[in-house]
């Protein structure tokens, strides 16, 4: 008996076990089975035991405890087809949930507050209306004995707590109307959503039968087509243009008259072209291909000169000569637009220069600086490895997948009609069958002929003329001499020592602190220190090296103050720690301290350098080998400097018997291939010092090709032969007379810091670069 009374006092207070539920919402009229898990059974015992079979279905929530359930019934506990424990709940009516009370079992118990709900005439009229749209759904499934069902209905809270079983209301929603104890706005929220359901199955339906109606069965492609149209079609988005989409365009666009002809003819052809043909596509590309180009769109020039060279001067040091010419460019601009003569585009007004030199020395980043400086836009176009002249022309239109050349891409890609474009590696364009991009370039770069360029899928005159071209290149030797004749040629030699210094203070040591996470305050280099990396850990004539040193030294001062050090000073004792010993000591003196060895001056790719030239002599059959990987004529070189000393034996105080011997002339580094006339004043002084039993100086390097009656003629790349002097510790150089006036371009530091003796005869040289004593090996 006092079990009985218990129960009666738990049910008379509305207290309930409650069971939360995650994946359904249950309303009340809802007869939902459950799966029994532990926390489930224990709500069910609960119930069973000591509330009468009844218990509170509530949501689960992710923030917060429902406010909100259902008061339900146990119709029936059993198990599943499966075999798992089941119960069959039938929902009554809502409850709001109170405070948590203690109650009987494992089961959590809460105080419930039964809600009641208020029918008003407005309610009845909404639940008319909301039944009337539930019927036109369940019409639509052909689900006939619901709808009778529905009929039958006439309680409002009922008509509206059915929605529970609406399979296209998520459950967000069916919470919403869990939580709304007001029936008449219960009846409006499903009316709103109702319809939004009725009017989505409207276009699905819509599309449907949109698709059905173009449907062929045999062709599944044509079907997704007829799909994809649809949907774009009821969206209004992504649908092709038309014809007259199109000529609207047209007639907008500010484009030359020409232009404008060819693309109304082009649009002529697609109002004519059916939308399966692939010539629309084609047709539709090439308009949108033309319409985006900047036809008209300039930018301004920047006409302050001052004002442009400050800004090439705070992004590279030295330059002058590009800087000279950019400054000159601008001020022609300035003057002719005070003047009233300013032409944008026309024939011959266009500037075509090339950067030359080895790399690391700024051409590539020059080129970012000169269109800051001008105010214009900057593109890059590489071609290093380019083989194809479609590359630079562009395709046929009868080509599938046709595409503009890169010269029209990158005035597209910079929105304007003047950029700077950057032509990086003109030296490394290829050739091939696919024909030779070098040659394609003729046009584009010669101001007399680039005003009226013409691509080939343009097959419009594109006036390029206004463009800045800057190409850069490291072997001028490797573009073809047509090509260039068309650009204005800048010689970036590379930089001296003082120069390194101050481009690592001023430029590379800022950067790298940066990328470091470094200060100023928490690491100092000595310009000691920066002179002796550029002096003997790079031989180089630009600074990439020197930066990757400055690099990798301040990555291990960034590990030093992670591991507690306060600051780092680095000076010259504390490079080897840092960036290990120097790569380069100078060699000279060791290698010229016995006879028949000369130091001659060279040019590669990478800028000058030193060319030691070794001669030895054995008995044999007189004749000359060579070795060192030699050009043919180098090799010439080497015969030349034998027949004349041979021919000048007395005059150079050689015993002519000496040379009829085996003499091998070699050239090291072997694995390097090596070729010019410019050691021939080298190869004689070498066997001039080995028939004598003379060394060459140690601190002397000599450059100039020799002829058979010893004249010293003319050689190229005399600035960077002087700067590799030198880098590598020479004093003294021979140059050949007719070089003079190249001297001019040699920095005054590098001239202060040689004594350069100009020669016309190889006598000369003879008599400067041996040394007084005979050794006394070669004596013996």
């Amino acid at each position: 008996m006092a079990q009985v009374s218990e129960n009666e006092d738990f049910v008379s207070q509305n207290r309930l076990p409650v069971l939360f539920l995650s994946d359904v919402v249950v309303l009340p009229g809802m007869v939902v089975p459950i799966e029994l898990d532990e926390p489930a059974q224990a709500v069910i015992d609960a119930a069973g035991a000591s509330s009468g079979g009844r218990l509170l279905l509530a949501p689960r929530l992710e923030d917060r405890y429902a406010s909100y359930g259902v008061i339900a019934s146990i119709e029936r506990v059993g198990r599943f087809s499966g075999g798992g424990p089941a119960a069959l709940l039938k929902a009554e009516r809502r409850g709001r949930i109170g405070t948590g009370v203690s109650g009987p079992g494992a089961a959590l118990w809460v105080e419930v507050e039964p809600v009641e709900d208020q029918v008003t005439d407005r309610a009845r009229e909404l639940a008319e209306e909301y039944k009337r749209l539930v019927v036109a759904v369940l019409q639509r499934r052909e689900a006939w004995q619901v709808i009778d069902s529905v009929h039958q209905m006439t309680d409002p809270s009922a008509i509206a707590d059915a929605a529970g079983y609406a399979s296209y209301l998520s459950a967000d929603r069916k919470r919403e109307l869990l939580e709304n104890p007001d029936v008449a706005s219960r009846l409006e929220s499903l009316i709103g959503w109702t319809r939004e359901h009725l009017a989505e199955a409207e276009v699905t339906d819509k599309i449907s039968e949109d698709v059905r109606e173009g449907l062929e069965k045999s062709q599944r492609e044509f079907l997704l087509r007829q799909q994809l149209a649809a949907i774009r079609k009821e969206l209004g988005e992504g649908e092709p243009e038309g014809a007259d989409d199109y000529r609207g365009r047209v007639e907008a666009a500010d484009v030359p008259d020409a232009v404008r002809e060819a693309l109304l003819r082009e649009v002529d052809k697609l109002e004519r072209s059916s939308d399966q043909s692939p010539e629309t596509a084609w047709i539709r590309t090439w308009l949108d291909t033309v319409l985006e180009l900047p036809w008209g769109v300039t930018t301004e020039d920047s006409v302050d000169v001052v004002a442009a060279r400050a800004v090439l001067d705070a992004d590279h040091h030295g330059l002058d000569e590009v800087k000279d010419r950019i400054v000159e460019y601008l001020a022609v601009r300035s003057r002719r637009a005070e003047r009233g003569l300013k032409v944008v585009g026309g024939r011959g007004s266009g500037a075509v220069i090339l950067l030359a030199g080895p790399p690391g020395v700024g051409k590539t980043s020059l080129g970012e600086s000169v269109a800051r400086t001008l105010g214009r836009k900057f593109v890059r176009v590489a071609l290093g490895g380019v083989r194809d002249e479609a590359e630079i022309r562009g395709h046929r239109r009868t080509y599938v997948g046709a595409l503009p050349g890169r010269i029209v891409r990158a005035i597209k890609e910079a929105g304007s009609m003047n950029p700077v474009v950057l032509l990086d590696e003109v030296d490394k364009i290829g050739a091939d069958y696919r024909g030779d991009p070098a040659a394609a370039l003729l046009e584009v770069l010669d101001p007399a002929q680039n005003h009226t360029f013409r691509d080939h899928y343009l097959e419009l005159d594109l006036d390029l003329s206004d463009v800045l071209f800057i190409g850069t290149a490291n072997v001028v030797e490797q573009i073809p001499s047509a090509l260039l004749d068309r650009m204005e040629l800048i010689t970036l030699d590379g930089y001296t020592e003082d120069d390194k210094v101050a481009i690592a203070r001023d430029f590379l040591l800022p950067r790298q602190l940066e990328r470091a996470a470094l200060d100023a305050d928490e690491v100092t280099i000595s310009d000691a220190a920066l002179r002796e990396i550029a002096a003997n850990y790079t031989r180089e004539a630009g600074v990439r090296q020197l930066e990757r040193f400055l690099a990798k030294a301040l990555r291990k001062v960034a590990t030093r103050l992670a591991a507690g050090t306060e600051r780092v000073d680095i000076d010259l004792a504390d490079l080897k720690d840092l960036v290990g010993r120097p790569r380069f000591t100078p060699d000279a003196p060791e290698r010229t301290s016995v006879p028949g060895v000369a130091t001659g001056l060279a040019v590669t790719g990478l800028g000058g350098d030193v060319l030691f030239i070794e001669a030895s002599v054995h008995e044999g059959p007189a004749g000359l080998t060579l070795t060192g990987q030699l050009g043919d004529v180098m090799k010439e070189s080497a015969q030349i400097a034998l027949t004349f000393v041979r021919s000048h034996a007395a005059e150079l105080g050689v015993d002519p018997a000496f040379l009829d011997r085996a003499v091998h002339v070699h050239v090291p580094a072997g694995a390097t291939p090596k070729d010019g006339p410019s050691a021939g004043i080298t190869m004689v002084t070498a066997l001039v010092s080995l028939a004598t039993g003379r060394p060459v100086r140690p601190e002397v390097g000599m450059t100039g090709e020799v002829t058979l009656n010893g004249r010293v003629l003319p050689i190229g790349g005399l600035k960077q032969k002087l700067l590799a002097a030198q880098r590598n510790g020479l004093t003294e150089v021979f140059v050949p007379l007719r070089n003079e006036p190249d001297l001019d371009d040699v920095p005054a530091d590098v001239l202060e810091a040689l004594t350069v003796h100009v020669v016309g005869d190889v006598l000369d040289v003879v008599r400067g670069a041996l040394s007084e004593g005979v050794t006394a090996t070669v004596a013996a």
